[in-house]
């Protein structure tokens, strides 16, 4: 008997988020469907199976802070696969298209081509105990950086009722951020898988706590990525800037803000703790490299390595380098 081993071609829809309603463009089928449905569970429940019947099989839909989980919740469960982009690149591929106006509909057309022309990998989708987990984290760093704030400002501040004012809400703060840290432990501990990975990173020098949370909550990755996903991930792969014999200084940037920060900001600890990275630090001082480059490169060699004991299951000391 014959069997026809032809692969069914992915037919996509573009999916454009706002707070009351979704925009669809479904591409490859006649008159291009589209059309826009309420933002709630039910009327995406109905559009997902609407799109089974004509074919889609990968959605694209934009990270709009939160407000995709219900659309991206409903073509899961109806069998779509699905792709979270960040907004920055679709708007970059609809100006490289010469597509400069946006309006809703057009920006659903726009992520439907965008999938088609770079058939981007299908995002999982979180479990509900970890989108928990990552809200909180994400509630406490946003204080902890308010809190900062308000200090900074203080020490400028001579008006001794602007002061108080100050020493106030700077308490209020305080207060809110032990709730949330007890709140985020709380979390974590509901991730058994996340917790022991948790417990593991602070084994490595310059992670903490703080960092570990970040790692597990940002980074659900760590341990099943090489070395260059994950320094992509993480916004700290350098980016070439080369154009004929002109040789551009290399940037980092894009990827996932809160965990390229919290990276940095445990190379600062780890080139003090660690003999491994202070060493690799030191010979890239020796070797004429500026201190915040130096610290970039320490976080990427320490993101490798973190990625690399999670992945082997050894601990930090029996880490590889590389």
């Amino acid at each position: 008997m014959h069997s026809d081993c032809t692969p069914t071609p992915t037919v996509w829809v573009g999916v454009d988020i706002a707070k009351e309603h979704v925009d669809f463009f479904v591409l490859n089928r006649k008159d291009n469907p589209r059309g826009r449905r309420p933002q709630r569970a039910a009327a995406l429940a109905e559009l997902a199976r609407e799109l089974v019947e004509l074919g889609v099989t990968h959605a694209l839909l934009e990270a709009t802070g939160g407000l995709e989980r219900l659309a991206w919740a409903a073509f899961e469960a109806a069998g779509i696969l699905v792709t979270v982009a960040p907004p920055s690149r679709v708007r970059h591929f609809a100006r490289a298209a010469g597509v400069e106006a946006k309006t809703d509909q057009l920006d659903a057309e726009v992520a439907a081509r965008f999938g088609e022309a770079l058939s981007p990998e299908p995002t999982p989708l979180s479990s509900p105990a970890l989108l928990r987990y990552r809200e909180l984290l994400r509630q406490l760093s946003y204080f902890v950086k308010q809190r900062a704030q308000l200090r900074t400002r203080r020490h400028s501040v001579h008006e001794a009722l602007v002061r108080k004012s100050l020493d106030r809400m700077i308490k209020a703060f305080g207060g809110e951020i032990e709730k949330l840290e007890k709140a985020v432990g709380a979390a974590l501990a509901k991730l058994p898988a996340a917790a022991a990975q948790a417990k593991r990173l602070q084994q490595a020098g310059g992670v903490g706590p703080k960092t570990a949370w970040a790692l597990t909550a940002e980074l659900p990755e760590l341990g099943t990525l090489t070395r260059g996903q994950a320094a992509a991930l993480a916004g700290l792969a350098p980016r070439a800037r080369d154009s004929g014999s002109h040789r551009g200084r290399r940037t980092i940037g894009g990827g996932r803000g809160r965990l390229r920060t919290a990276l940095y900001m445990a190379a600062r600890t780890a080139v003090r703790v660690d003999r491994r990275l202070r060493a690799f630090y030191q010979r890239l001082q020796a070797a004429g490299k500026p201190k915040q480059l130096g610290l970039i490169a320490v976080a990427r060699r320490l993101l490798v390595m973190l990625n690399a004991m999670i992945r082997d299951g050894s601990d930090w000391r029996a880490a590889p380098v590389a």
